[in-house]
């Protein structure tokens, strides 16, 4: 079998053991054929040397085997396969509830805290192909940019588009986590998870942080949590009569209720003070949450007869021109 190529009918290409024998009968042939008229001398000959149609008879012959071997490709049925997977997985369902108040535009995440985290964000999207994954947002209220989905593509692209100041500014924790537990408690997923990110203190909606984590409790929701922020000082875009300036501001994350919120409901805190930090938070979780796939494989057979017949075609047409034209005088 040739890499991509496989043969519906192999048995075929026995024949090309015949290939060989063709080639032993025409040396044969050709040189019985050599003229047996007996002279005195060749010296008149010594000068004579082969021609062009001399060498156009053995080129017509390679023509002929060439054909006759393509030919038996052909019937030999050569296909390209394409190997696809048809999966099937427990199911996670996984909503991404992401931080997007004005304290995210910080400095020490490089670009920001809300760049760096869309960043690794992303790329633990593209790590789980077969999970329906989507996406929150909250500051001073919340919504939901993307619902559950497989199309990644799409829920990449509507990360892409979040900034900060698209809703009214504020850390509504408990808001953005209810709304994501109100999208993924109804869904198929044997698994169901919640990545909640946020930099600050809850100091925004009507539902507290930790009636959100009751329900998610109750719905048989896990949250992971990430506080992110350097410990100490930041430096905090401010609007300034000179436009916006970055001043050092304290770090102020409420870790208790966010560990609080992780414990409550079977998932884990994490603190990222970095973007390689953060990296390696994501990192964790995804190992940790590992869907568990049964793979079966499946092929798409495409024909690829065409070109061989065709160049067999074109050989042998080729063939019975030339040896009814060109070489007429010599056969």
């Amino acid at each position: 079998m040739i890499r991509g190529i496989v043969f519906y009918s192999p048995g075929f290409l026995y024949l090309l053991a015949l290939l060989p024998l063709m080639i032993f009968l025409y040396v044969i042939r050709y040189n019985k054929s050599s003229a047996a008229l007996r002279v005195s001398s060749a010296e008149a000959f010594n000068n004579s040397g082969k021609t062009f149609r001399h060498i156009l008879r053995h080129v017509l012959f390679g023509m002929r085997v060439a054909a006759t071997g393509l030919l038996i490709i052909v019937l030999a049925r050569p296909q390209a396969t394409n190997s696809y997977q048809d999966v099937s997985t427990e199911g996670i369902d996984i909503i991404l509830t992401l931080d997007i108040s004005g304290s995210m535009l910080a400095r020490d995440f490089k670009p920001d805290r809300l760049e760096a985290s869309k960043n690794v964000a992303t790329e633990f999207i593209s790590g789980r192909p077969y999970d329906r994954i989507g996406l929150v947002v909250f500051s001073g209220e919340s919504f939901t940019q993307c619902p559950l989905t497989t199309d990644h593509a799409v829920l990449i692209n509507l990360m892409k588009e979040i900034k900060s100041g698209m809703i009214e500014d504020g850390t509504a924790i408990g808001e953005g986590l209810a709304t994501a537990v109100n999208r993924i408690k109804d869904a198929g997923g044997k698994s169901k998870v919640i990545i909640l990110l946020t930099d600050g203190v809850n100091n925004r909606g009507m539902i507290a942080p930790l009636t959100a984590a009751e329900i998610a409790k109750t719905f048989g929701v896990r949250v992971y949590t990430i506080g992110v922020g350097t410990r100490g000082v930041a430096p905090y875009p401010v609007q300034t009569p000179f436009g916006v300036q970055f001043q050092n501001m304290p770090v102020e994350i409420d870790e208790d209720v966010l560990k609080t919120i992780a414990d409550m409901t079977g998932g884990k805190y994490f603190r990222a003070t970095d973007n390689e930090k953060l990296v390696q938070i994501y990192a964790e979780i995804d190992k940790m949450e590992k869907s568990k796939i049964d793979v079966r494989q499946y092929r798409i057979r495409e024909e690829k007869y065409f070109l061989p017949a065709l160049l067999a075609s074109v050989l042998f047409l080729a063939e019975i021109l030339i040896r009814n034209t060109v070489m007429r005088s010599l056969t």
